[in-house]
């Protein structure tokens, strides 16, 4: 169990993450819609994640929502890190009804997000949409990933942004599926 804790004058949070040897993920952000898009990223992922934050929800949602993916971040380039080998590269189309939404990404210890997505509505609820680049940002960057995510079509911003979590999820489990070819790398390191 990889464990993650960030504590500033914004947010005190603490995350745990693991490969899924069965049991449900236990996430409270205090965000009802970022927690069910977690949970649909736990699952698809088929990793178990543990999130406890206690954000400045007061002022907006930002801080709590950036800072959590910092957290994720660091734990998924942990969890790549210390497995022996693993296929790397990972991609996946997901249909959420009238939305589609596309994934690519690449555990390469080079950080870059290429985030394609104009969502048809500001909010989800209380939740604004523009927060799902800034967790995306924050992931990618912190797990020292390569990722590309476009919205290919859109229409209800639930389903766009759900699209997008499950493509995540669906494959990041790809790229940390394990191989037996040692480091995935021609270069022999990946750092």
């Amino acid at each position: 169990m990889i464990r993650k804790e960030r504590k500033t004058l914004e947010t005190r949070i603490a995350l745990a993450l693991a490969e899924n040897k069965g049991g449900e993920s236990k996430i409270q952000t205090g965000i009802g819609f970022f927690d069910h898009m977690l949970t649909l990223f736990a699952f698809h992922s088929q990793l178990y994640v543990e999130v406890e934050a206690d954000g400045d929800l007061e002022v907006d949602f930002h801080h709590t929502v950036e800072d959590v993916g910092i957290l994720l971040g660091q734990a998924i380039r942990d969890l790549y890190k210390s497995k022996a080998s693993y296929e790397r590269y990972g991609s996946f189309y997901i249909p959420m009804d009238e939305s589609l939404a596309r994934v690519a990404l690449d555990l390469s210890g080079r950080p870059y997000l290429n985030f394609q997505a104009d969502f048809s509505r500001e909010k989800v609820g209380q939740f604004d949409t523009e927060l799902v680049l800034e967790f995306f940002t924050a992931v990618a960057m912190n797990s020292r990933m390569t990722l590309h995510i476009d919205l290919l079509k859109g229409g209800n911003s639930h389903h766009e942004i759900e699209a997008i979590f499950k493509a995540f999820g669906q494959s990041l489990k790809r790229a940390l599926a394990a191989t037996d070819g040692g480091i995935p790398s021609s270069k022999g390191v990946i750092e």
